[in-house]
């Protein structure tokens, strides 16, 4: 196996064990980050986001699987399962994962899945019905950054 798939591999045991430190360990310098709810963050913002969520998963379950990589680029799939805090509702969410790498090291790292098959999932009728609607994927994703900026504060991380 290459050694930047052992790297993806580590990644997703590693948030399987809500580790976020390990998981950062996979990150390089001038790291990048984007998905769905969080379409463009970088450095301590993806930092702080999987502080964020490995803190507070507390029953994420993480199975990744069609992990492939080379020197420079990389991809896989990944399961998460849990339990949405704002509702209360269990999520499994399908997502397909691209990544370059440096020096062995993640530096833009890619996810992507259906936002209205999430909000579905996560806010029952109304995402199932309306989640389809820029105002209400626009919502999550104001949602979510209010998240992340408050964690980032209460961290004392730069940006917070």
């Amino acid at each position: 196996m290459h050694p930047n798939a052992l790297l993806i591999q580590e990644f997703y045991a590693a948030l399987d064990a809500h580790d976020a430190g390990r998981m950062l360990a996979c990150y390089g310098p001038g790291m990048r980050f984007s998905d769905p709810v969080f379409p463009c963050l970088r450095g301590e913002e993806v930092r702080a986001m999987w502080g964020m969520l490995c803190a507070r998963g507390k029953d994420l379950r993480v199975t990744a699987s069609r992990i492939e990589a080379d020197d420079l680029t990389g991809g896989a799939h990944w399961d998460a399962d849990y339990t949405f805090s704002g509702t209360g509702r269990i999520v499994h969410n399908q997502i397909a994962a691209s990544f370059q790498f440096h020096e062995g090291r993640i530096v833009e790292h890619t996810d992507q899945f259906d936002l209205w098959r999430w909000a579905g999932m996560a806010l029952g009728l109304k995402g199932r019905l309306l989640g389809w609607l820029p105002q209400v994927q626009g919502a999550v994703r104001r949602q979510a950054d209010a998240s992340l900026r408050a964690w980032m504060k209460k961290a004392g991380a730069p940006g917070g």
